[in-house]
Protein backbone atom coordinates (compact mmCIF):
# COMPACT_ATOMS: atom_id res chain seq x y z
CA UNK A 1 0.00 0.00 0.00
CA UNK A 2 1.67 3.54 -1.02
CA UNK A 3 2.46 5.93 1.56
CA UNK A 4 1.31 8.98 0.01
CA UNK A 5 -2.64 9.47 -0.86
CA UNK A 6 -4.50 12.27 -2.43
CA UNK A 7 -5.86 12.69 1.36
CA UNK A 8 -2.19 13.46 2.18
CA UNK A 9 -2.12 16.21 -0.34
CA UNK A 10 -3.77 18.96 1.68
CA UNK A 11 -2.96 23.00 0.25
CA UNK A 12 0.12 24.38 1.97
CA UNK A 13 2.02 21.34 2.17
CA UNK A 14 5.38 21.57 1.68
CA UNK A 15 7.77 18.43 0.52
CA UNK A 16 11.50 18.58 1.05
CA UNK A 17 13.00 16.82 -2.06
CA UNK A 18 16.45 16.24 -0.97
CA UNK A 19 20.08 17.79 -2.03
CA UNK A 20 20.79 17.32 -5.79
CA UNK A 21 24.73 17.74 -6.57
CA UNK A 22 24.71 18.42 -10.18
CA UNK A 23 27.10 16.52 -12.35
CA UNK A 24 29.09 17.85 -14.73
CA UNK A 25 29.81 15.13 -17.09
CA UNK A 26 25.88 14.38 -16.68
CA UNK A 27 24.87 17.49 -17.48
CA UNK A 28 26.92 17.91 -20.58
CA UNK A 29 25.85 14.28 -21.90
CA UNK A 30 22.32 15.35 -21.62
CA UNK A 31 22.61 18.80 -23.53
CA UNK A 32 24.86 16.63 -26.17
CA UNK A 33 21.70 14.54 -26.81
CA UNK A 34 18.97 17.00 -26.23
CA UNK A 35 19.96 20.17 -26.13
CA UNK A 36 23.18 20.48 -28.10
CA UNK A 37 23.69 24.43 -27.69
CA UNK A 38 27.01 25.53 -27.92
CA UNK A 39 26.88 27.24 -23.99
CA UNK A 40 25.64 23.94 -22.67
CA UNK A 41 28.54 21.64 -24.60
CA UNK A 42 31.67 23.85 -25.16
CA UNK A 43 33.74 25.56 -21.90
CA UNK A 44 34.33 28.37 -24.39
CA UNK A 45 31.49 29.19 -25.65
CA UNK A 46 29.83 28.60 -22.18
CA UNK A 47 32.28 31.34 -21.05
CA UNK A 48 31.43 34.04 -23.56
CA UNK A 49 27.82 33.56 -23.37
CA UNK A 50 25.31 35.80 -21.21
CA UNK A 51 25.49 32.94 -18.46
CA UNK A 52 29.50 33.15 -18.35
CA UNK A 53 29.85 29.52 -18.02
CA UNK A 54 29.08 26.47 -19.14
CA UNK A 55 25.60 26.34 -18.09
CA UNK A 56 23.14 23.33 -17.60
CA UNK A 57 20.08 22.83 -20.05
CA UNK A 58 17.06 24.34 -18.63
CA UNK A 59 15.51 20.46 -19.42
CA UNK A 60 18.47 18.95 -17.66
CA UNK A 61 17.46 21.34 -14.46
CA UNK A 62 13.70 20.09 -14.83
CA UNK A 63 15.09 16.51 -15.04
CA UNK A 64 16.62 16.83 -11.71
CA UNK A 65 13.88 18.20 -9.77
CA UNK A 66 11.61 14.94 -11.79
CA UNK A 67 14.11 12.37 -10.18
CA UNK A 68 13.72 14.10 -6.93
CA UNK A 69 10.01 14.56 -7.05
CA UNK A 70 9.53 10.50 -8.20
CA UNK A 71 12.54 9.44 -5.65
CA UNK A 72 10.87 11.50 -2.38
CA UNK A 73 6.97 11.63 -3.41
CA UNK A 74 5.66 9.79 -6.44
CA UNK A 75 7.03 5.96 -5.52
CA UNK A 76 5.42 5.96 -2.23
CA UNK A 77 2.07 7.62 -3.82
CA UNK A 78 -0.84 6.46 -5.33
CA UNK A 79 0.35 8.52 -8.32
CA UNK A 80 -2.02 7.70 -11.39
CA UNK A 81 -0.38 10.01 -14.32
CA UNK A 82 -0.32 14.29 -14.98
CA UNK A 83 -2.42 15.76 -17.69
CA UNK A 84 0.17 18.91 -17.93
CA UNK A 85 1.07 22.19 -16.46
CA UNK A 86 0.73 25.85 -16.75
CA UNK A 87 4.08 27.14 -16.29
CA UNK A 88 7.54 26.17 -16.58
CA UNK A 89 10.49 28.69 -15.73
CA UNK A 90 14.19 28.74 -15.60
CA UNK A 91 15.09 31.91 -14.04
CA UNK A 92 18.64 31.72 -13.25
CA UNK A 93 21.31 29.13 -14.53
CA UNK A 94 23.01 25.58 -13.18
CA UNK A 95 26.29 24.96 -13.32
CA UNK A 96 28.01 21.91 -12.88
CA UNK A 97 28.77 21.09 -8.85
CA UNK A 98 26.19 23.18 -7.70
CA UNK A 99 24.21 21.87 -5.00
CA UNK A 100 20.56 22.11 -5.54
CA UNK A 101 17.51 21.95 -2.96
CA UNK A 102 13.78 21.06 -4.46
CA UNK A 103 11.14 21.35 -3.24
CA UNK A 104 7.44 20.42 -3.85
CA UNK A 105 4.30 22.65 -2.72
CA UNK A 106 0.63 21.24 -3.12
CA UNK A 107 -1.02 24.15 -4.16
CA UNK A 108 -4.70 23.11 -4.37
CA UNK A 109 -6.37 19.77 -3.91
CA UNK A 110 -9.60 17.92 -5.08
CA UNK A 111 -11.60 15.56 -5.79
CA UNK A 112 -12.66 14.76 -9.67
CA UNK A 113 -16.36 15.13 -10.37
CA UNK A 114 -15.72 12.54 -13.14
CA UNK A 115 -13.77 10.21 -11.76
CA UNK A 116 -14.29 10.10 -7.81
CA UNK A 117 -11.59 7.51 -7.20
CA UNK A 118 -9.11 10.19 -7.67
CA UNK A 119 -7.63 13.77 -7.11
CA UNK A 120 -6.57 16.68 -9.11
CA UNK A 121 -3.81 18.12 -6.97
CA UNK A 122 -2.24 21.16 -8.12
CA UNK A 123 1.79 21.10 -7.60
CA UNK A 124 4.13 24.25 -7.53
CA UNK A 125 7.79 22.43 -7.72
CA UNK A 126 10.72 24.68 -6.77
CA UNK A 127 14.53 24.53 -7.14
CA UNK A 128 17.38 26.48 -5.34
CA UNK A 129 20.94 26.88 -5.19
CA UNK A 130 21.37 28.64 -2.06
CA UNK A 131 18.70 31.37 -1.62
CA UNK A 132 18.40 31.62 -5.69
CA UNK A 133 15.91 30.31 -7.14
CA UNK A 134 16.68 28.11 -10.63
CA UNK A 135 13.42 26.43 -11.00
CA UNK A 136 10.15 26.41 -10.98
CA UNK A 137 6.76 24.64 -12.16
CA UNK A 138 3.05 24.46 -11.52
CA UNK A 139 1.34 21.47 -12.83
CA UNK A 140 -1.33 19.51 -11.86
CA UNK A 141 -1.06 15.72 -10.85
CA UNK A 142 -3.58 13.05 -10.62
CA UNK A 143 -3.91 10.32 -7.48
CA UNK A 144 -6.16 7.71 -6.25
CA UNK A 145 -7.69 7.87 -3.32
CA UNK A 146 -6.94 5.71 -0.08
CA UNK A 147 -10.60 5.29 0.34
CA UNK A 148 -12.70 6.11 -2.64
Amino acid sequence: MPEIAFEDLTPGRVFDLGTITVDRDEMIAFARRFDPQPFHIDDEAGKTSIFGDLAASGWFTASLWMRAYADAVLLRATSIASPGGEEIRWPAPVFGGDVLTPTLEILDARRSRSRPEMGLVSLGARMHRGDTLVYSARFTGMFGLREP
